[in-house]
């Protein structure tokens, strides 16, 4: 009976993904993101960051080899396998990492720099002129959804 091995973490991808094909010709992605936890310590909050490396295949690491940026917001379901090796000097050695099942991306701005010029451009409006909300509306254009799998 196989028992329970599934993991839904959500983060920012470290660095760009790198695709490498099998020698049977399968895509296969390597990436990792970092995750924050935040908890109370006393009366200060705390920060703890997770680095974890996620692995995917066939369509799925075509996506994310496009898709998989530094800096970019990503759900990740999928479950943990771990890899053991010896090293050459005799070293059992082990490492944990995520296949992917299903990968999300958040959503990204064309350009970052869009809000600020637009809210620039309304500081030397009089007062009693009202900005319109089509100028913040104008400025939170994103990109068209990346496909979900």
């Amino acid at each position: 009976m196989n028992a329970l091995n599934s993991i839904l973490i959500e983060g920012n991808v470290v660095r760009d993904a790198v695709v490498k094909e099998t020698p049977r010709g399968t895509l296969v992605c390597n990436f990792s993101i970092a995750s924050n936890r935040y908890y109370r310590q006393g009366d200060d909050y705390e920060q703890e960051t997770s680095f974890v490396e996620v692995e995917t295949w066939a369509k799925h690491a075509e996506v994310c080899g496009k898709n998989c940026l530094k800096g970019r917001g990503i759900r990740v379901v999928g479950r943990l396998k771990q890899d053991r090796w010896t090293s050459p000097e005799g070293k059992n050695c082990s490492k944990v990492k995520i296949v992917a099942e299903h990968v999300e991306f958040k959503p990204q701005f064309k350009n970052k720099n869009v809000l600020n010029q637009e809210l620039e451009e309304t500081d030397s409006v009089d007062e009693t002129d009202q900005v319109e909300d089509s100028v913040v509306h104008k400025a939170v254009k994103q990109e068209e959804p990346v496909p979900v799998f």
